[in-house]
């Protein structure tokens, strides 16, 4: 159990509801987010064994019309009972490590694409595992501004 929390921990990259307004906190005037992640729910493509990928891409975009920087993404994975299996957490510094860039211009967007190759011992874990994932930034006048979304996971 813990390994596919830690797989899908990968997953959401963490790893990040359809809805882009999810979760978002802003005050006017002020920088402010909204992440996405597409396709939610997140498709397994079985490749062999107990081997899947999971191919999905997380959208931020900046909504209040200054511009931000990505200070850290988080995800939360959580199971039957809500029960958390996992908590992962990536700064500014390695998310740029990774290959992808923090700033995000006024109502800009920014994509994170994965197809993450991770082993799932037990197929039916994928109709009880959801992950939430919340971005946090702050705005060109150093106000902070986060966004969230929940995540499923298909076969």
């Amino acid at each position: 159990m813990r390994r596919l929390a830690l797989s899908l921990t990968m997953i959401t990259l963490a790893a990040c509801g359809s809805g882009l307004q999810s979760g978002v906190h802003s005050v006017p005037g002020q920088g402010a987010i909204a992440v996405q992640v597409d396709p939610n729910p997140i498709r397994a493509t079985h490749v062999s064994g107990e081997t899947y990928d999971f191919p999905f891409e997380v959208i931020v975009r900046e909504t209040g019309g200054r511009p931000v920087n990505v200070t850290r993404v988080g995800v939360t994975v959580k199971g039957f009972g809500g029960l958390t299996y996992a908590n992962e957490s990536w700064d500014a510094e390695r998310i740029r490590s990774m290959g992808y860039s923090t700033s995000l211009r006024a109502n800009g967007e920014l994509r994170y694409r994965f197809a993450p190759r991770k082993q799932v011992p037990d197929e039916r874990l994928f109709g009880g595992v959801t992950a939430q994932l919340t971005v946090d930034a702050i705005d060109d006048g150093s106000s902070p501004t986060s966004a969230s979304t929940a995540v499923t996971v298909t076969r």
